[in-house]
């Protein structure tokens, strides 16, 4: 009877033992452990890279993180998983969410979480509550995505990354959670002081060669000294595309914002001095030119609904920029001279108003806290005038890529000593030796 007893008991052991080891296995599967994250809904999608999972995630955020009994909505998201000894890359998108691969990823070899910022293509809740679109509850929506993440990563090294907007993000989110990630790498990432930030217009006045400027400033005159030549093609050529603008009150005054916006755009993407129209050139060559550069799409009513929140965020917290007008006396019509007509709009019938001491306040944290920070910047990209000067009590670095814009200032485009030196940096910080992607 005992030796019944004993075997049965040593059978149930090897049972146990069996089934304890194939739940280690289940549970060590990036799929299961994202089922048992809460608030999380996702799918996966099939990818021909076998070396990389990738999943679709929906995670359950507050509306007010502080009272989450005032509702919720889902923020989107995707993860790339490449393995759990991998390094961790966020990618704090400013807008919508976009699937491309990023250089950074690649680089480091990381599983790379993309996220949507709130209030921003499907991360939306039913109702816009504008009050809780601020950097305190989107840094929150971070935070609470990383909390849940590094039960699943915990012990892996975190990186945060964003471009522009996003990067702007990289840098708010280091401030308001110090503790969740070890790196950040915002590229071209302002951080604007002012509502106008009167930084922009002494870049202007001095990128590029005199000669390329007074070349814009007599493209800009002479496109509003032909307005009422120009604004009826232009008419036309709206219409076709279906472009309205009734936030501005007319084509006219989309008009004059875009020939204002000109050299802010032209050197922010990087345009050719060579490519400007000279006064002698035809009007379609002129138009050309104009709607290559900025055109008026960006004016219309849909682009004023599409970077709606981009714009609250910019007039509430974030600050931005304006217009001189000062060299255009007698040539507005539509827009006011004084004061500058600004680049921030305000959805309609929303009350914001600019905090001065926000920004102020994360400035100064910079200064000393503003550690593990590797800076990419573009030489010619106006957004450059209100990037970050690293300040010498941290071991924050700034990378700036001569000739390069806002589209182009990557580690791709750094030279070999810029690249190299940036490359060791961030070996360094991560503990792993990283190869150039050229080795």
């Amino acid at each position: 009877m005992k030796k019944v007893i004993s075997l049965l008991l040593s059978a149930f052991i090897g049972i146990s033992t069996l089934s304890f080891g194939q739940a280690a296995l289940v549970a060590s599967d990036i799929k299961t452990m994202l089922f048992e994250l809460p608030d999380v809904i996702f799918e996966e999608v099939e990818q021909k890279d076998k070396s990389l999972r990738f999943f679709n995630i929906q995670i359950k955020q507050p509306i007010d993180h502080k009272n989450p009994s005032k509702g919720h909505f889902y923020q989107h998201l995707f993860l790339k998983h490449r393995g759990f000894d991998r390094p961790v890359l966020m990618n704090t998108n400013g807008y919508s969410l976009g699937s491309g691969p990023t250089e950074l990823e690649d680089l480091t070899r990381s599983n790379y979480i993309s996220i949507e910022h709130r209030f921003f293509g499907s991360s939306k809740p039913d109702s816009l509550q504008w009050e809780y679109l601020n950097l305190e509850q989107a840094t929150a929506d971070l935070h609470k995505i990383n909390m849940l993440f590094k039960t699943i990563y915990k012990k892996n090294k975190w990186i945060s990354s964003g471009i522009s907007k996003g990067g702007q993000t990289t840098i708010y989110y280091k401030y308001f959670y110090p503790n969740d990630v070890d790196i950040c790498i915002p590229y071209v990432a302002p951080l604007n002081n002012a509502y106008e930030d009167t930084r922009i217009y002494d870049f202007l006045d001095n990128v590029g060669d005199s000669a390329c400027r007074q070349k814009i400033l007599a493209y800009q005159k002479k496109m509003l000294k032909d307005k009422k030549e120009l604004l009826p093609l232009l008419y036309w050529f709206a219409k076709g595309n279906g472009f309205t603008f009734n936030y501005l009150g007319g084509i006219e005054a989309a008009y004059e914002y875009a020939i204002l916006e000109y050299p802010f755009s032209f050197w922010q993407w990087g345009g050719k001095c060579s490519d400007i129209p000279k006064a002698s050139d035809d009007s379609e060559t002129h138009i050309n030119h104009f709607i290559k550069i900025i055109g008026l799409s960006f004016y219309s009513d849909k682009s004023m609904d599409t970077y709606a929140a981009h714009y609250y965020q910019a007039t509430t917290q974030m600050g931005y920029y304006a217009y001189e007008t000062e060299d255009f006396k007698g040539l507005l019509t539509a827009l006011p001279m004084q004061p500058h007509p600004h680049a921030s709009f305000v959805p309609k019938g929303i009350k914001a108003s600019y905090n001065p001491e926000f920004n102020k306040k994360v400035h100064k944290w910079l200064e000393t806290n503003g550690n593990n920070f590797l800076y990419i910047y573009g030489e010619l990209d106006t957004w450059t005038a209100t990037g970050v000067e690293p300040s010498k009590k941290t071991n924050a670095k700034r990378y700036v890529l001569l000739g390069k814009h806002h589209g182009n200032a990557r580690i791709v485009e750094m030279n070999n000593a810029m690249k190299k030196d940036f490359i060791n940096t961030l070996s360094l910080l991560l503990g792993e030796q990283l190869l150039n992607s050229k080795e």
